[in-house]
């Protein structure tokens, strides 16, 4: 089946301003892993389960046409809001059932999205879809190895963060806990002989702890405690925030803090 959990207006604006532009690093690894199994030119990027288009954004550069697909009308309308990007296109719609024609996408790329899809039926119309030689480029990170650092109190403050998602893993669904396992039977079911995970890619950034509790309501497991019981979802954020800002010794939630994330990226890249 297809999971929609994120197409709310309000969780759609949540996820616009707190979830994070995949990494630098991931797109040029992403980049030159298409450069040599297909090469030039690369016309046509499909980005599936796109969101608000923060991995559409960071990829459509290199591409002369990028579609961004997803289910919700309300996260594609928060994404369709970000002017400077003429070259891409949004609609609605599955990774399942894509509305292109066959042997035209030079690369489909799905970023913490493809553990929600429908492995089978997703895997065929990919197979379908692509170029002799396109790829595709599934990425996402795994939350078991987010660390945060902060004067000499960053093991606390990593160690809170893990305490709200123990709070929060009786709401997890079955797709998030296959995101953890960093696609590993998705990766196995790929038909194409032309195939690499690649786990292990460290990005730090620096954040305000208002981003850090923003994320944490955007994930799809906090979404659903909610649903049970707004009032204590609400102090679950109101106290966490406040925790964080305790352990730092300040008083501001735009103090900034390093946090520091792993990612992975499963490459394939259809025979010719």
């Amino acid at each position: 089946m297809t999971y929609r959990l994120f197409e709310g207006k309000d969780h759609a604006s949540i996820y616009q301003r707190y979830r994070f532009t995949p990494p630098d690093e991931l797109k040029n690894i992403i980049l030159q892993y298409l450069d040599k199994k297909k090469g030039q030119p690369h016309v046509l990027a499909v980005d599936l389960g796109c969101g608000t288009g923060q991995n559409s954004r960071l990829l459509a550069p290199h591409f002369r046409q990028m579609v961004g697909i997803d289910v919700s009308e309300c996260q594609l309308e928060e994404a369709k809001a970000v002017p400077g990007y003429p070259n891409i296109t949004y609609r609605k719609g599955t990774a399942e059932e894509l509305p292109f024609a066959d042997g035209s996408v030079d690369l489909l790329t799905a970023a913490s999205a493809a553990h929600w899809f429908d492995r089978s039926r997703f895997l065929a119309e990919a197979s379908r879809v692509l170029k002799p030689r396109g790829c595709m480029a599934l990425l996402g990170f795994s939350d078991t190895a987010t660390r945060f650092h902060y004067q000499n109190c960053g093991e606390r403050l990593s160690r809170i963060y893990e305490e709200v998602k123990q709070v929060l893993r009786p709401y997890t669904s079955s797709p998030v806990a296959v995101s953890d396992g960093k696609l590993e039977e998705l990766y196995s079911a790929i038909p194409f002989p032309d195939k690499q995970r690649i786990e292990g890619i460290r990005v730090k950034s620096v954040i305000p702890v208002r981003n850090v509790v923003g994320f944490v309501e955007s994930w799809s497991m906090f979404q659903a405690y909610r649903k049970t019981d707004a009032q204590t979802a609400h102090d679950l954020l109101l106290n966490t925030q406040k925790r964080f800002l305790e352990e730092m010794g300040v008083t501001s939630p735009d103090t900034e803090i390093e946090w520091e994330q792993e990612y992975f990226c499963v490459l394939a890249s259809k025979p010719q």
